[in-house]
Formats: C-alpha cells, sequence, structure tokens
C-alpha cells in the first residue's frame, strides 16, 4: 500500500474518477439526494484537487482509495473518502485517516469533520470505530428531514 498526495504531476484521472464512483455506486439508489459523485468529470476532479489536499493509495499499480481534505476554521474536513469494493477492509481507509490526522495536526487545527448520508449506518459504525462522534444532524437543501450526518474526531497529542 503506497499512499502518496495528488500534485501537478498527477495525470491518471481517468483512473481515480473510476475508484471514486465504483466506490460510491453501492450507494446507488439507497440515498436521497444522489450523491455528488455521480456529477464528478475528469475536469472537475482535477479542479478539486487543486482546490484541496487531495490523496490516493496504490496497490500493485492500481490506485485503490483517496482523499480530498479541505482546512475549515476549526478542523479539517475529509470529503470523498474512496475505497475501492475489492480493496476495502485491508485497512486503506484507515491509513487514509492517519494521513489527515497528520495534515490535520500539521494545519494546527484541533479535529477532522466528516459526513455521511443518515441512511448509511455501517459508515456510522465504522467512523465511530475511527474515533468520530455523531455533532449534528443535517438537511441538503431544499430538503426537510435529516439527510446527512457530521461526525468530528478531536485529535489530542
Amino acid at each position: 500500500m503506497t499512499p502518496f498526495r495528488i500534485d501537478g504531476s498527477f495525470a491518471r484521472w481517468s483512473e481515480l474518477l473510476h475508484l471514486i464512483r465504483a466506490s460510491f455506486a453501492y450507494m446507488d439508489g439507497r440515498i436521497d439526494p444522489p450523491s455528488s459523485a455521480i456529477r464528478l468529470t475528469v475536469e472537475s476532479l482535477a479542479e478539486k484537487a487543486k482546490a484541496e489536499i487531495a490523496y490516493a493509495v496504490e496497490n500493485d499499480g492500481r490506485l485503490t482509495g483517496c482523499m480530498f481534505l479541505r482546512p475549515e476554521v476549526d478542523c479539517l474536513y475529509i470529503g470523498k473518502l474512496a475505497v475501492l469494493p475489492s480493496a476495502q477492509g485491508k485497512g486503506i481507509g484507515r491509513r487514509l485517516l492517519d494521513i489527515a490526522e497528520e495534515t490535520a495536526r500539521g494545519l494546527d487545527l484541533p479535529s477532522l469533520r466528516i459526513e455521511t448520508r443518515v441512511e448509511l449506518v455501517d459508515n456510522h459504525s465504522t467512523f465511530s470505530a475511527w474515533g468520530f462522534a455523531r455533532t449534528a444532524d443535517k438537511p441538503h437543501p431544499g430538503f426537510t428531514r435529516t439527510t446527512f450526518v457530521e461526525m468530528r474526531k478531536t485529535l489530542t497529542g
């Protein structure tokens, strides 16, 4: 497992887009509104990587995981945390979380923030096991019901 920061030399945008779409595909028909991952393009993904701090993980020459980090006033937001279904359960997500923690500490940010859909209770459990606590239930614009859950992890040391 080789994690690396996505920088200006990165050229594997189609493969990265496939990774995200494959990782989020299980949500199709389960969540409302649909994931923003379905609207991503190679171009928008490249722009996202320029605006945020992006990491990918490679195994045997294949991209198997990624995440996008966005510094906020009091935390580091983790978005598009994705691991290929065939590579899940092998520590890739946990390794990406370690990188997010290192990045937050380097930016003097005291916590991590992540959002997950209210329907994806397995994600809630995974993030709780990784030290995140549920901090808010929120609706997407145009919805009156809760559509996503915000979770935070306070960093120590």
